[in-house]
């Protein structure tokens, strides 16, 4: 007697793209990013010959990411509904965005007190950071600026155009610098 089998399940498998971006916490061990980050940095490293363009490269690098990550988040999470407001969206960026990639939040938010244009984002110890050794030759080295190439693409890509540098200062901070027309969009939005 030749048996039949029948497969009641008609849901079709989620693919890992239909997967909420929440549900992926702990699918990379740290010891394997901290060795992938650090191949990336010696790739980098080994097509270029000073350290403003090491760190050019990386910021080039983490702003490719940066595009794809707010993609999928926006999509996926928030059924494609982005914020419009600059305080919200950097809130967005220091809380979620931050916890997404690193597991945490970032440490501070502050706006500067002598540029309204200017805001920083504060982290003590940047995972990025946390397993790289510079040498003394390269010791204005840093490598937070893949992750503020991420900050530039997600804020840019949101309609909130800026330029982000990583700088050692309280550990590290990441000097935001919107143009002075997402300011003035902010003020109108804020007196309606």
């Amino acid at each position: 007697m030749e048996k039949i089998n029948l497969n009641l399940s008609t849901r079709p498998k989620a693919s890992i793209l239909d997967k909420p971006l929440s549900r992926g916490k702990g699918e990379v061990s740290l010891s394997c990013y901290a060795l992938l980050f650090s191949e990336l940095v010696q790739y980098s490293q080994s097509r270029v010959s000073t350290i403003p363009d090491l760190q050019t490269k990386l910021h080039d690098m983490g702003k490719d990411v940066g595009c794809r990550i707010i993609d999928l988040y926006f999509v996926r999470e928030r059924n494609s509904k982005r914020e419009t407001k600059l305080i919200n969206m950097l809130l967005f960026i220091k809380t979620t965005l931050w916890k997404t990639l690193f597991g945490k939040e970032a440490d501070k938010l502050e706006h500067a007190t002598d540029d309204e244009c200017t805001y920083y984002i504060i982290e003590k110890e940047p995972l990025v950071n946390k397993f790289i050794s510079v040498p003394k030759d390269k010791g204005s080295l840093n490598c937070a600026v893949f992750v503020a190439g991420i900050v530039q693409a997600v804020l840019s890509n949101c309609g909130f155009t800026c330029q982000v540098s990583a700088h050692w200062h309280k550990g590290t901070t990441y000097m935001v610098k919107f143009e002075d027309h997402v300011i003035s969009r902010d003020k109108q939005l804020e007196d309606k």
